[in-house]
């Protein structure tokens, strides 16, 4: 059965360097279903994706990026699985045409999602996906100045599944990933919704303090069982201080991390900011 939809083209421009805020007007002087908005700086893809959220109105809410690689032409297969129930559908790349770099990182955030947000680890995880409207009204419940998308999701439903897509090579344009932005999304992914850095920091500050307790002990009955022994081990006790040190500046860190963004949030930090808004004057918003 041939199911039409209604539909509208939200159009979101994380502060590009190039003209893509002026082709996204182009465009909307010609379509009457699309809107454009243009963020004040770059906040990257999530805080984007969130800005886009909370302007979409439909019933179901598709979201991918605008480098070519995702196919909008088989958004039928995302839509067909919501018909059939699911809240939330992920496209899956069997092949996928990122280069190293960008599979290395995906791969990184693919293992943290699992063990920090319990990702089921069969579920494939993209920028490209569908959702329903509760779904997409939870999300935009939340107001930090820290989103991550797959967080919000996977703590609103659990019924989420894979459609397989073809996922293009890039022919235009590099990706504006690097490799400090990917380490401030694992970060964000890592402290935005799970307690469990702090926990593992504790269980490891737990398993060393016994270790110490056991080698102290060893070292008291090595002395009172043979007292003639030399004294040695600098370099063993020097390994060992700088490696306690390090794990304490390591958890320091992490539950400053914590502190620093509960300050920042405090303070009403924005998720995005909306420079320009851009809309056909025969749209009926």
């Amino acid at each position: 059965m041939l199911v039409l939809y209604s539909y509208e083209i939200v159009l979101v421009n994380d502060c590009s360097p190039d003209n893509t805020w002026d082709k996204i007007c182009e465009l909307i002087k010609e379509h009457d279903e699309i809107r454009g908005y243009n963020l004040a700086k770059n906040f990257g893809q999530h805080a984007a994706i969130m800005a886009g959220l909370n302007k979409a109105k439909g019933d179901i809410i598709v979201c991918l990026d605008d480098d070519g690689q995702t196919p909008a032409d088989e958004v039928g297969k995302l839509l067909y699985q919501i018909e059939k129930g699911a809240d939330v559908v992920y496209a899956r790349y069997a092949h996928k045409k990122h280069n190293l770099f960008r599979n290395f990182g995906s791969a990184m955030n693919d293992w943290m999602t699992r063990v920090m947000l319990g990702k089921p680890k069969d579920l494939f995880i993209s920028s490209y996906f569908a959702a329903r409207r509760f779904v997409v009204d939870e999300m935009i419940k939340y107001q930090s100045s820290y989103p991550y998308v797959i967080g919000l999701v996977l703590r609103t439903t659990k019924n989420i599944v894979n459609v397989d897509v073809t996922h293009r090579a890039r022919t235009v344009g590099d990706s504006g990933y690097t490799f400090s932005k990917l380490m401030a999304l694992w970060i964000n992914g890592f402290t935005a919704f799970s307690i469990k850095p702090l926990r593992i920091g504790t269980f490891m500050g737990g398993v060393l303090a016994a270790f110490g307790i056991l080698y102290g002990i060893y070292t008291i009955l090595k002395k009172l069982l043979y007292p003639d022994l030399p004294t040695v081990g600098f370099s063993a006790l020097m390994s060992a201080i700088t490696f306690m040190g390090g794990m304490l500046m390591l958890m320091v860190g992490m539950a400053g991390e914590y502190i620093g963004r509960i300050y920042i949030s405090q303070n009403n930090n924005p998720q995005y900011v909306i420079r320009d808004e851009a809309k056909n004057e025969k749209s009926n918003e």
